[in-house]
């Protein structure tokens, strides 16, 4: 939960993660605000379209077709994380390289550096199969242009490379965003299929808990209705039977839904890392304890170890998260100690106060003959720290 609302939190404040579509406005005018960094190198035809000694109508006509190939531009490049036919963006670069064509050769050769958008639109609306090809023919229409503009030849050394680049930039870039986009959709896809597995594992489970205690309970409940009012001692027993069938039915259940939701070390270990890491923590984590703990340890240690991470990641603002795992030797024999410390500042006063888990963990470790402690650690910091024994048939 904790990650989910981190997540959550950075799309609110308008970031949206790689190579997914805008989600809102605010998303949609950082990407805009992004992409339209780069029409700063338009400078030129504005420029020239400025103070260019243009008459009234080549500058109407001018300043007309530059907004229509950069609206044109950005339609192509704001739509690379979805799937436009290939029909479509090829007539949509078309007009973009004629559009540059006709405004060098009629404005000058400021113009030129429109084929260097050409170019890098190519690269991001085509599949690299086409853009490997049409990026290398527009910068090839660059250089027939340039021949053809006065003075052209001069700017073509400072555009070709620039327009080749760009491109086969933006090939890379859009085959990076379309695996990003499937590696999502094939963890999306696993996730799904391992919460589907789970649940008709739980499904058969119960149903073989459950099934034969449910109809042994049918069936005395038949009997004892048959049996009554004329044999009531009888139907007396069957009942009795009944409520002893319904109470080990009860506690067979509560054995396997606890039997799911007992955490281990190694995941929970491996959830500390994959948590730590997403919210920006540097996690220095220790590897998973060699020998088999009790069962009663190890899911105390667990339980201790996801409470103090989520502390960690909601509330400490902290930079570094230390996690120890250390076997020691007391008077009242070898205990296993978990200790987790931070190096940030909101913990101080918010995971010591009650209701927030830790007197949960504080009666779980008391359980089993445990301990918890937790507080400021040096000046800045906060320090949790769970020690179970290991000999829990004599401690406990």
């Amino acid at each position: 939960m904790a990650l989910k609302q981190e997540y959550a939190d950075r799309a609110d404040r308008g970031f949206p993660e790689i190579a997914k579509r805008p989600e809102n406005r605010r998303q949609q005018a950082v990407k805009a605000l992004w992409i339209s960094i780069w029409l700063f190198y338009l400078s030129a035809p504005v420029t020239d379209l400025v103070s260019g000694g243009h008459d009234l109508g080549p500058r109407l006509l001018g300043g007309l077709g530059l907004a229509a190939f950069v609206a044109w531009y950005l339609v192509l490049v704001f739509r690379t994380a979805r799937r436009m036919p290939v029909r479509r963006v090829l007539l949509s670069l078309a007009v973009l390289a004629a559009q540059a064509t006709i405004l060098s050769l009629t404005l000058g050769r400021e113009w030129l550096v429109l084929f260097v958008y050409v170019a890098i639109s190519s690269g991001a609306a085509l599949p690299a199969e086409y853009s490997r090809w049409t990026v290398p023919g527009t910068t090839a229409l660059l250089a027939v242009t340039a021949n053809a503009v006065p003075g052209g030849t001069a700017y073509l050394a400072g555009l070709l490379i620039p327009a080749l680049m760009g491109g086969f930039a933006m090939v890379g870039i859009r085959a990076m965003i379309r695996t990003t986009i499937e590696l999502r959709e094939a963890r999306a896809t696993v996730a799904q299929l391992a919460a589907n597995e789970e649940r008709l594992r739980m499904a058969r489970d119960l149903h073989d808990l459950l099934g034969h205690s449910l109809s042994l309970i049918t069936l005395k409940s038949e009997l004892a209705g048959r049996m009554l009012p004329g044999q009531p001692e009888a139907a007396a027993r069957q009942v009795a039977d009944i409520e002893r069938v319904s109470r080990q039915a009860l506690v067979d259940v509560r054995e396997a839904v606890s039997g799911y939701r007992r955490p281990t070390l190694p995941g929970e270990l491996a959830g500390a890392r994959t948590a730590l890491t997403a919210a920006g923590v540097v996690a220095d984590l220790p590897a998973e304890p060699a020998e088999e703990l009790p069962e009663e340890a190890e899911s105390a240690l667990a339980w201790s170890l996801r409470e103090a991470v989520t502390n960690v990641v909601r509330h400490s603002g902290a930079k570094h998260c230390r996690v120890t795992l250390e076997t020691r030797q007391t008077l009242d024999g070898p205990v296993l100690e978990l200790t987790v410390t931070d190096d940030g500042s909101g913990g101080r006063g918010g995971p010591g106060t009650p209701g927030n888990g830790l007197t949960g963990l504080t009666e779980r470790l008391t359980a089993i003959g445990g301990t918890l402690s937790a507080g400021p650690a040096g000046r800045t910091g906060f320090a949790l720290t769970a020690r179970v024994p290991l000999a829990l048939g004599s401690g406990s």
